[in-house]
């Protein structure tokens, strides 16, 4: 009897840990998939990239992809970045920002378009998936202030973003060249061209700390790292 009861209480054992097993994976499973994510489409085939995404999680974690586009370094007169390709990090302020007019504009299930008579801006698709909605819409001008103002914060970023590849390409090729681009990043910081200094933070440090970059270029780096987040 006492060897029945064992071999049961063996088997119930088993069995309990393969259940335990499976809800743990069930539950990673699902988490993945409720994870709520934000992603901007922009377009215009007028400008080098002519196309970039940037996906992004609550957090701030997310991926940049760029590519497309045939001006040259000659035309534009400085070094161009067509394709790139990273994960990227941005300032919780502006991850903040993103879920709360995604939350507010109902998930992209508005219309974002002005239709109005403006310049031609470049396509921007906003899109939303998570457990609680799901939404998107495309627009060249909105109306809509908050929608209107992410769109170009964004493209801010994607400048930030693109000025980080080419310093880093500087830092290997021509260490000269980076105190004219940092000053140009500042340049556009400050008129609202750029956004999230944060999302280069790593390249900038590795210019603050490199002692074979120019001084003036350093302090240019660490004053970056000190703008507010």
């Amino acid at each position: 009897m006492k060897s029945v009861l064992r071999a049961l209480s063996g088997k119930f054992q088993k069995f309990t840990t393969i259940a335990c097993i499976s809800l743990v994976f069930s539950a990673g499973h699902v988490s993945a998939q409720q994870q709520p994510e934000f992603q901007v489409d922009f377009t215009d085939a007028g400008l080098v990239p002519s196309h970039w995404s940037l996906r992004v999680s609550p957090d701030g974690s997310g991926h940049f992809d760029s590519d497309g586009g045939n001006v040259t370094a000659q035309q534009t007169g400085h070094m161009t970045v067509s394709e790139l390709h990273r994960n990227i990090q941005l300032s919780s302020s502006l991850a903040n920002q993103i879920f709360s007019v995604a939350h507010s504009r109902h998930f992209f299930n508005v219309p974002c378009e002005s239709h109005m008579k403006v310049a031609f801006q470049g396509t921007k698709r906003f899109t939303y998936t998570g457990p609680d909605g799901s939404g998107s819409c495309t627009f060249n001008y909105s109306k809509d202030k908050q929608i209107q103002e992410l769109g170009s914060t964004l493209m801010g970023v994607e400048y930030t973003i693109l000025t980080g590849g080419r310093l880093e390409m500087l830092l290997l090729h021509d260490r000269l060249g980076l105190d004219q681009e940092l000053e140009s990043f500042a340049d556009a910081l400050h008129n609202g061209n750029a956004a999230d200094p944060e999302v280069i933070r790593d390249t900038l440090m590795r210019i603050a700390d490199d002692d074979q970059v120019m001084d003036r270029a350093r302090k240019r780096a660490h004053a970056l790292l000190a703008e507010p987040r």
